[in-house]
């Protein structure tokens, strides 16, 4: 970074700590688009992050917020490509702004729509999604977790899960399954039967081990092993569909939604992934055209916000830009 760069930044830096806010904030701004005219991206995107810091850790999260959004719309106009020092600034100012901060959410979505357009994943960059979930969980900001969380990276399945046992256990007993079913079948759609099978484990183990007097059968056969929830019954539908999805067994599919269709006439929002996951891992077709998207925005609007119990059973969460699935090559864990 050349010497007038770094005198500019230590001006406004000072000015910061003076307490001249606004000043330092349109005089940032000023200086970036000056630096971006001449196509200086490295020196915009610096200043940018430097007083971005500083007004945040100022306390004046509103304006550093903005200057949050001028730094992703540089990344554009500069072509940055998601990388660890490019994502690395991101993830600072991100653990800086108030959870109250209005402009954090418009940071959050507009970092997210740089990283899926120029990067290599359409849903966003997985670590990008990771720290953002993560720090929605943090938060118990469930629904808006979640969304990030099942795109994010492999050790996004543990916070997820962990976020929807602490979500489940301020509703009624009997609801475990509702709360399960928001990643089984999200990552499901996904086509990502390891990740769903990980949270069903790591879920029904926190079950059982936080609830000793909850009933459970275990099977087992020369190729599997399943355990049984008798008073949970949609939580054993859940189960044997990861087998019969690990196995390609499609009679089995059809043999689970017959045997519980009684129970899955009460599951919210279940019927569409799973016409969309028989399809996917079966080869059934679907009697009707389905949208991936609008499928999954029709079943994940609902449930409680915060972590806060809710009076009905929640329904499944969107995702966003997530790619319809390729044709089926395998029906095998991957």
């Amino acid at each position: 970074m050349s010497s007038k760069v770094e005198k500019t930044r230590a001006r406004l830096q000072k000015r910061i700590e003076e307490g001249a806010y606004y000043e330092a904030h349109q005089q940032l701004r000023v200086i970036c688009q000056r630096y971006v005219k001449a196509e200086n991206y490295d020196a915009a995107i610096a200043i940018l992050f430097t007083g971005a810091q500083a007004l945040l850790k100022a306390g004046q999260f509103s304006s550093g917020g903005d200057l949050c959004v001028l730094l992703i719309d540089v990344y554009h106009t500069a072509g940055v490509k998601p990388s660890p020092a490019s994502k690395a600034k991101i993830f600072t100012l991100l653990s800086l702004i108030s959870p109250e901060e209005q402009s954090r959410k418009k940071f959050i979505k507009e970092a997210v729509a740089w990283s899926s357009k120029l990067g290599d994943i359409p849903s966003g960059d997985p670590e990008l999604q990771h720290f953002v979930g993560s720090l929605y969980a943090e938060e118990d900001e469930a629904t808006e977790a979640e969304k990030h969380l099942l795109v994010g990276t492999k050790s996004s399945t543990d916070v997820l899960t962990r976020l929807l046992y602490r979500w489940y256990t301020t509703d009624e007993p009997h609801t475990a399954p509702q709360y399960i079913a928001r990643a089984v079948l999200p990552y499901l759609l996904l086509r990502n039967i390891r990740d769903a099978t990980r949270s069903f484990d790591m879920f029904t183990k926190l079950l059982t081990e936080n609830n000793p007097s909850l009933a459970v059968q275990e099977f087992q056969s020369s190729t599997s092993e399943a355990k049984v929830y008798p008073s949970l019954p949609l939580l054993n539908f859940l189960g044997l569909l990861l087998v019969a999805i690990q196995r390609g067994a499609p009679d089995l599919f059809r043999s689970l939604k017959t045997h519980y269709s009684h129970h899955l006439r009460d599951a919210q929002g279940w019927d569409e992934p799973l016409e969309q996951i028989g399809e996917i891992y079966f080869g059934i077709r679907i009697q009707r055209p389905t949208n991936l998207l609008d499928m999954m925005g029709s079943m994940f609007g609902g449930g409680g916000g915060g972590g806060g119990g809710n009076n009905a059973p929640p329904s499944l969460p969107q995702i966003h830009g997530a790619p319809a699935p390729p044709p089926p090559q395998s029906a095998e864990l991957d």
